[in-house]
C-alpha cells in the first residue's frame, strides 16, 4: 500500500513552488525523450570515430550501423551518453532555480526501506524469470553481438550494469517524475495523485524508449520500473532506485555470462 504521509513528504520536499508549469513539464518530457536519443546517436558517432577501424573513410551511416553492433563502442557510447544526459539534467534544473540534490531526491535512505525493496525485487525477478522460463522467452538475444565483439567483458559489464541504470534513473525517476509530480502539489490530495500519475508515466515511457525488446519484454519492463517509482516514493532518495536497477541489471548480465560462458 501507498503511505500518504510518505508520499506528501516526498512531494513536499521538491521545491516550495513547482519548477516547471504544466506545460513546461509537457515540454520537459517530450525533450528530454528527444534529447535521450539524440544522445545516443551522438555517443555512437563518437564512440565510433574512436574505436572502429578505417573509421576515416566510413560514411557516418556505416559508423552507427556497425558501432550499434560493436560491444565496446557500445559500451564507451553509454559513458559518453550518461555525462551527456547528466549534464543536460543538472543545466535545466539550476537554470530554473532548483536545488539539484533536493529536486533529484539525492539523499540518503532507511536501511530498513532498503532491505524491504531489495525484497521486493527479488520476488520480482524470480516470478519474471520463471514466466520468461514458461513462455521460453530469450529477452537478452540483443546481447549476443556486444558480447562477442567487445574488447573486454567488463567494459561491457560496467556500462550495462552500473552507468545505464545511474542515468536511466536520474532522468525517468529523478527528473521527470519529480517534474510531474510537483504539478499535483495544490490539490486536497497532495502528492498521492502525484506520485501515481508520475508513476505511471515515466514508467510508460521508461518501457517504450527500450526499442530492442518485444512487447513482453516491455510489459515486464512497465512492472520493474513501477517497483522503482515505489521504491523512491517509500524511500524519498533516488539512490534507492538507482542500487535496485543496478541489482537486477546485474543479475540479468551474470545469468546471461554464465549461460554462455
Amino acid at each position: 500500500m501507498l503511505n500518504k504521509s510518505a508520499i506528501k513528504n516526498n512531494i513536499v520536499t521538491l521545491s516550495p513552488q513547482p519548477l516547471f508549469t504544466r506545460l513546461g513539464a509537457l515540454l520537459l518530457i517530450i525533450g528530454m525523450v528527444v534529447f535521450f536519443f539524440i544522445s545516443q546517436l551522438i555517443s555512437i558517432y563518437i564512440a565510433g570515430k574512436l574505436v572502429l577501424p578505417t573509421v576515416k573513410s566510413a560514411t557516418v551511416s556505416n559508423i552507427f550501423f556497425f558501432g550499434s553492433n560493436d560491444g565496446t563502442v557500445v559500451s564507451i557510447s553509454i559513458m559518453i551518453g550518461c555525462m551527456l544526459l547528466i549534464a543536460i539534467s543538472a543545466l535545466i534544473v539550476r537554470l530554473r532555480g532548483g536545488n539539484l540534490t533536493q529536486y533529484l531526491a539525492l539523499r540518503p535512505f532507511s536501511l530498513a526501506v532498503g532491505m524491504a525493496m531489495i525484497g521486493l525485487l527479488l520476488i520480482f525477478m524470480i516470478g519474471s524469470q520463471a514466466l520468461t522460463y514458461a513462455l521460453d522467452k530469450t529477452p537478452l538475444d540483443f546481447v549476443d553481438p556486444l558480447y562477442q565483439s567487445v574488447s573486454s567483458v567488463w567494459l561491457l559489464v560496467l556500462a550495462m550494469v552500473i552507468v545505464a541504470p545511474i542515468y536511466e534513473e536520474l532522468i525517468f525517476r529523478g527528473l521527470l517524475w519529480s517534474a510531474i509530480a510537483e504539478q499535483f502539489t495544490s490539490t486536497s490530495d497532495v502528492g498521492h495523485r502525484g506520485a501515481i500519475v508520475a508513476s505511471l508515466v515515466t514508467s510508460a515511457i521508461f518501457a517504450v524508449i527500450h526499442l530492442q525488446y518485444g512487447m513482453y519484454e516491455i510489459s515486464t519492463i512497465v512492472v520493474l520500473a513501477l517497483l522503482f517509482c515505489y521504491a523512491r516514493i517509500k524511500s524519498g532518495s533516488l539512490i534507492l532506485p538507482m542500487l535496485l536497477h543496478i541489482i537486477n541489471n546485474g543479475a540479468a548480465m551474470w545469468q546471461y555470462m554464465s549461460q554462455v560462458a
